[in-house]
């Protein structure tokens, strides 16, 4: 799925990848974890991670698009397989200039709206997540429906950018909010990664690798 998506972004926006340096390849918690850094033009700031565990029984996908020339919500892909179990969290948080709602997103949420919903519990982040995210669970036969959720949420997400470009230091300012909460309030890998690398080097792969939030 990580490729289906980039590919995605690659037909409206071509891509450069970017040196992750030493975090291209790295373990923590049990996980090793291949990472990479792309740049959009016109768009702005993508990253990969994939990692894979526990004797292959569990892996783990993640894309994450900072859109820095346009003016759209930070966006953040995970996939999880494990045991039998396929889980989808698509999280789209606001670091918008302009705020908006994004209705043809909506619509793609709504025609998979049968699809069991997967409860998150409650996180620093809730305010500033906006209700088109996604979040489901199920086992690994409905994989092809959430691959085709997957791939329809992110292609009305691109299509509803704005014609014109937006101000790229202003919207790595409203980014950097959330990376920085990240780093100071906590997260699921946020908080694997620190205890792996430490605080400095966490810091230092959050800001300048996947959510470019420091150029």
């Amino acid at each position: 799925m990580i490729d289906h998506l980039l590919q995605e972004i690659a037909k409206r926006y071509p891509l450069t990848e970017q040196p992750a340096d030493e975090y291209a390849s790295l373990k923590a918690n049990g996980m090793r974890f291949t990472i990479r850094s792309y740049e959009a033009k016109g768009l702005g700031h993508v990253s990969t991670m994939q990692a894979k565990g526990f004797f292959g029984l569990m892996r783990m996908d993640t894309l994450i698009l900072n859109p820095l020339e346009k003016d759209l919500p930070l966006y953040s892909y995970d996939r999880v397989h494990a045991m039998g179990n396929d889980t989808l969290i698509v999280e789209l948080y606001d670091t918008l200039l302009e705020p908006r709602a994004f209705e043809a997103v909506r619509k793609v949420q709504k025609s998979f709206s049968d699809l069991p919903d997967h409860p998150l519990g409650e996180h620093w982040y809730d305010p500033i997540k906006l209700p088109e995210s996604i979040s489901k669970k199920g086992k690994t036969d409905a994989g092809a429906r959430f691959d085709a959720l997957t791939e329809e949420h992110l292609s009305a997400l691109l299509n509803a950018a704005p014609e014109d470009a937006c101000d790229p230091a202003a919207k790595r300012e409203k980014s950097a909010v959330y990376v920085e909460g990240l780093l100071t309030h906590g997260g699921p890998s946020t908080d694997v990664f620190k205890r792996a690398l430490g605080d400095e080097s966490t810091a230092k792969l959050f800001r300048t690798v996947l959510f470019g939030t420091v150029g």
